[in-house]
């Protein structure tokens, strides 16, 4: 509710006004008027119970924004409208003592007002419709005591409205302060609970509460995209989020940072093959690597998600690109022990380091075509621009070099994991 009277007439009392009006403005509240400002003012305090119910009512006739607070519980809002009456027809009365606790009723309105998610339009609304009532009723009872001495309050009405207005900054600027609090509280507890999720930590039973937090179904289809972007040099602008293509409008996807890569949650609702479609369309700037995890049923299963994600990362040539962990299992297996992968690698292609480096990158870049090619000769020479036999060729020596035979299925296995190793972790 407004606080109602500061300026001239805390001059009056011996207190300062912030901003001192022209004398001539100044030299018209007078003890005369200040008197009669009085003696209508305690009447209203005698009568604040009945002023408190007509300004409920009223707010619930006009003021939309207050109506489910009041039929929520319309003794607490009765009470709030009380307590800021009481300090507003005290400010009239004795300005010095009731200016801080004037003050604090205002913020206190405010915060507790953007908590509850009242629109701070109704708020000040609410305010300036107690300004005018309690003015009204000054100006009544003043006219059934004296009707002369109404042209009096003519002198102290612009104080009224200025503290009025200076109440209405007040209570806006605690309104704004605790919506501020409250955001980030909100974007920091959906932040734990994205973090929770992603790294499997989140209990069973908060998995409701979290989907409601974040507007996702506990129960639906969820994949996890991970993305690293290229290393940026000092000054270097800010990596944006990649956008999700035109066709998945609709999703309410969540970014979340980690220490080596972000990390989006990607609600699915269509076909099984909804995961090829979209790392096809993402559009991925250059340097940037990003893996796209299996799907998984349910939040409780985002932990494993991003697990699949980072795999998929891992299978990420380091220059850049899309990997979808579906399409690229064995890729996968190959970056999820690197270890493995490496001792794999030499033990295939480790004859083929004694070789000139020029020699040793003909024949491995020459296996790659023809297994790309489904060991066709004919199309990994059109790839190399060279004749068919200039690949069998270079295939021969291969397996003269490494005893291994392309023909045997163990064998053209091994090699094209061993070949992954190399592309993947450099082993």
């Amino acid at each position: 509710m407004p606080q109602v009277v500061r300026s001239r007439i805390g001059e009056l009392h011996g207190t300062p006004s912030a901003t001192p009006l022209p004398q001539r403005l100044r030299s018209l509240a007078d003890r005369e008027a200040v008197d009669v400002l009085h003696r209508a003012a305690r009447v209203l305090v005698a009568s604040l119970p009945a002023l408190t119910d007509r300004l409920v009512e009223a707010l619930y006739a006009q003021e939309p924004g207050y109506r489910a607070a009041i039929d929520s519980d319309r003794a607490e809002v009765w009470q709030e409208v009380h307590h800021s009456l009481r300090h507003n027809v005290g400010s009239l009365i004795q300005p010095r003592e009731y200016r801080e606790s004037a003050h604090r009723t205002s913020r206190w309105i405010g915060e507790i007002r953007a908590e509850q998610g009242v629109p701070l339009d109704a708020v000040l609304h609410a305010f300036r419709m107690g300004g005018a009532m309690v003015w009204q009723d000054l100006v009544d009872e003043t006219a059934r005591r004296d009707p002369d001495d109404v042209r009096l309050l003519v002198h102290v009405a612009a104080d009224v409205w200025n503290f009025v207005d200076e109440h209405c900054g007040v209570v806006a600027e605690a309104y704004r302060q605790a919506e501020r609090r409250l955001s980030w509280r909100r974007e920091n507890r959906q932040r734990l609970m994205v973090a929770a999720l992603l790294d499997g930590t989140a209990r069973i039973a908060d998995l409701a509460e979290a989907a409601a937090m974040l507007g996702l179904p506990e129960q639906g289809r969820y994949a996890v995209l991970a993305v690293a972007a290229a290393p940026r040099g000092p000054g270097a602008a800010a990596r944006p989020r990649l956008t999700l293509p035109a066709a998945h409008p609709g999703a309410a996807v969540l970014w979340h940072p980690g220490p080596e890569a972000e990390f989006a949650i990607l609600p699915l609702a269509g076909p099984p093959g909804e995961l090829s479609g979209l790392a096809a369309a993402l559009d991925v700037p250059a340097g940037t690597r990003a893996g796209i995890g299996s799907a998984v049923e349910g939040l409780a299963a985002l932990g494993d998600a991003r697990r699949l994600a980072e795999t998929a990362l891992r299978a990420c040539p380091a220059s850049g690109g899309t990997v979808l962990l579906d399409e690229h299992l064995p890729d996968a297996l190959v970056a999820s022990s690197p270890a493995l992968a490496g001792a794999l690698a030499d033990r295939v292609l480790g004859a083929l380091d004694r070789l000139d480096p020029a020699d040793r990158d003909v024949i491995v870049e020459t296996l790659t075509a023809w297994l790309d090619a489904d060991g066709s000769a004919q199309r990994a020479g059109a790839k190399l621009y060279c004749h068919r036999n200039t690949v069998l060729n270079r295939l021969r020596r291969f397996e003269q070099l490494t005893g291994r035979c392309l023909t045997r299925p163990r064998d053209a296995v091994e090699v094209s994991l061993a070949l992954a190793a190399r592309r993947l972790l450099g082993a």
